[in-house]
Order: C-alpha cells, then sequence, then structure tokens
C-alpha cells in the first residue's frame, strides 16, 4: 500500500483551510532550559472542538462523494466530536460508536453536536465492530479514526505548518496511538525536512502500534484505563496505511508511565497556564522524564484540551493516576 504524499496533505490543507485553524506554535521558556534546545509547542489543542481531529474528519467529509446518506465511527472521544460537527457542517447524518471506556465527558460532547451514539463493548475494537455493522446495515460511510488516507493527510497538514513556522526543526514530539497523526505528521516533516527525527510517545498501559511494531506486524492489545485515554484502542489487524507508514517514516518510539503523563498534565497548566488532556501531554512527559533527549530546535504537540474538568483538578493537586488505580 502507498504512503499518503506530501501532494495529499498539501491537497488537504487547501480543502480543509477554512474550516479548521491555523494553530500556533509558541515558544516555551520553561522546556527549552530544562531541554537545552529551543522546545516549540504546537497548539493543536486550541483547533475547534477541542483537538487536532478536527483536520482528519473535515478532510474526509469533504471528500465524499455526493449522494453520500450518513456517516459513521468508532472512537475514544475526539474523533467522535471532529466527525460530528465536519458532519454537521456538511449537512450529514452521523453516528459514533464508542465503549464504556470514553470518559462522559466526552460522550456528551458528540451527543451535543448532533450525532447519534452507539456505546458498546469495553474496548475501542468492540466500538469498531459496531461501526462497521451500522455501515452495512444501513448504507452509512464508514470514516475511521486513523487508518484511512483522507485522515493521515487531513491529520498531515499539522507537520506543514510545524515547517512552515519552524524552519530549522530538527526533531518533532508526537502522541502515539493507532498512527494517523504521526504518520500525516511524519510524511509531510520529512518530506520538507529530511534530517528532522519524528518521535512517538505513547502511554505504558495499552500502547498498541509501539506493541505492533514491535511485533513486526499488527495484534491486538488489552485496552487498559490510563490517563492518556485518548491513545487507547487497537490498530486493527488488517491495517491498510498507518502501520506500515509508522514503520517506514518514525525514528523511534517511547512510552511514559501514568505519573508521568500526570506531570506532563500539571507542567503544562504551571508553566505555559494551558489546559491538556493526558493524551496531549505525552510529549511533555517525555521531555520532563528525559525519555527523550532532542536535538535542535524542537516542536512538541499539544494534541487536545478535551480532559474531564474534575479529574484536571485532581491530578493538579497531586494525582498521578485515574481513581480506579490509585
Amino acid at each position: 500500500m502507498p504512503l499518503v504524499s506530501l501532494a495529499d496533505i498539501q491537497l488537504a490543507a487547501a480543502r480543509i483551510g477554512p474550516v479548521v485553524v491555523r494553530t500556533a506554535l509558541e515558544p516555551s521558556p520553561s522546556l527549552s532550559r530544562l531541554a537545552g534546545v529551543p522546545v516549540h509547542l504546537k497548539m493543536e489543542h486550541r483547533q475547534r472542538t477541542g483537538a487536532f481531529k478536527l483536520r482528519g474528519a473535515s478532510n474526509a467529509v469533504l471528500s465524499l462523494p455526493p449522494g453520500t446518506r450518513g456517516v459513521v465511527a468508532a472512537s475514544t472521544g475526539n474523533h467522535g466530536r471532529a466527525l460530528a460537527h465536519a458532519a454537521r457542517e456538511a449537512g450529514l447524518a452521523c453516528t459514533i460508536c464508542l465503549s464504556r471506556l470514553v470518559p462522559a465527558n466526552k460522550v456528551a460532547a458528540v451527543e451535543a453536536l448532533g450525532a447519534r451514539v452507539h456505546i458498546r463493548g469495553d474496548s475501542q475494537d468492540d466500538a469498531q465492530r459496531e461501526a462497521d455493522r451500522l455501515a452495512a446495515a444501513e448504507g452509512l460511510v464508514g470514516v475511521p479514526p486513523f487508518d484511512h488516507p483522507a485522515i493521515v493527510a487531513g491529520q498531515g497538514t499539522i507537520g506543514l505548518e510545524i515547517v512552515e513556522d519552524l524552519p530549522d526543526v530538527e526533531t518533532v514530539l508526537v502522541p502515539l496511538s493507532g498512527g494517523g497523526l504521526i504518520a500525516g505528521v511524519a510524511a509531510a516533516v520529512k518530506a520538507l525536512s529530511p534530517r528532522a527525527r519524528v518521535v512517538g510517545v505513547s502511554m505504558e498501559r495499552g500502547a498498541a502500534m509501539a506493541t505492533s511494531l514491535q511485533a513486526g506486524r499488527p495484534i491486538e492489545v488489552e485496552e487498559l484505563p490510563t490517563l492518556a485515554d485518548s491513545l487507547g484502542g487497537g490498530i486493527g489487524l488488517s491495517n491498510d496505511w498507518t502501520f506500515e507508514a509508522t514503520r517506514q517514516l518514525v525514528d523511534e518510539v517511547v512510552l511514559v508511565t501514568e505519573a508521568e503523563i500526570a506531570a506532563g498534565i500539571r507542567h503544562v497548566y504551571q508553566e505555559e497556564r494551558e489546559i491538556v488532556e493526558g493524551a496531549a501531554a505525552v510529549g511533555i512527559a517525555a521531555l520532563l522524564s528525559g525519555r527523550v533527549r532532542p536535538r535542535g530546535a524542537t516542536a512538541v504537540l499539544l494534541t487536545g484540551r478535551n480532559i474531564d474538568p474534575g479529574l484536571h483538578l485532581r491530578i493538579l493537586n497531586g494525582a498521578d493516576a485515574l481513581e480506579q488505580d490509585a
């Protein structure tokens, strides 16, 4: 299967430009001091719907053929919210399938955008099976959260913006889950700045892509509760796009602990005055813990802000894990 190209990503940028925010890339004095190199934060948590996922979802919806009846997807929350928003803007019906692990605030946000919500099972894989069933039964178009060329190209527009705003970038830290984000970002960054290193960061608890890369093929991994809930779920045993792209384009993958993720959330709030969810804090967690020692100008993606307010307050007050794991 061919990888998504720079031309695909540039076309996506033109397509979604009117409907997404071109987010800022801002210097972080605190992280620059810590790392000993210039560190910049890509403020994608300021995106409409509160996460980067709107880029890929909008590109996918705007690429649909005329006469599409509606769309359906499985999600850990942010893709569902993004797809619901994009579908509503396009006048399409939208159904989102979520597992019981998805936080209640993210379920409510999807429903508030007018999408029909199905809660099924205890994993992203269970939710995906429900989405596949509904697509077949109701004639809906499936828009997967990551393993789709239009999704990858849409997320890759972040990489275009990073290189435009920081032409000498040498290290890019990207949260890693199913690989749609890192596949697109790496494709853009490597095409425009071949010397740059792209590092994927995930949580230790149930990191499906990291485990699959170690095994040399997509494999199933038990989905576990984690502060980085948006990074949960499998990559699909029949993965067509993101496994191979991640294998070819990503230079390193590191895993961080729940305590390190919590420290990242606290640091972003205390030093940058930004609120982010656990999945968005993994890059900062990798820097704070020393698991990544970047070279040269560095960009860290802050991917989403859709954290439950009560959980955020507990973390600021010193919690290092979800309540059921504390």
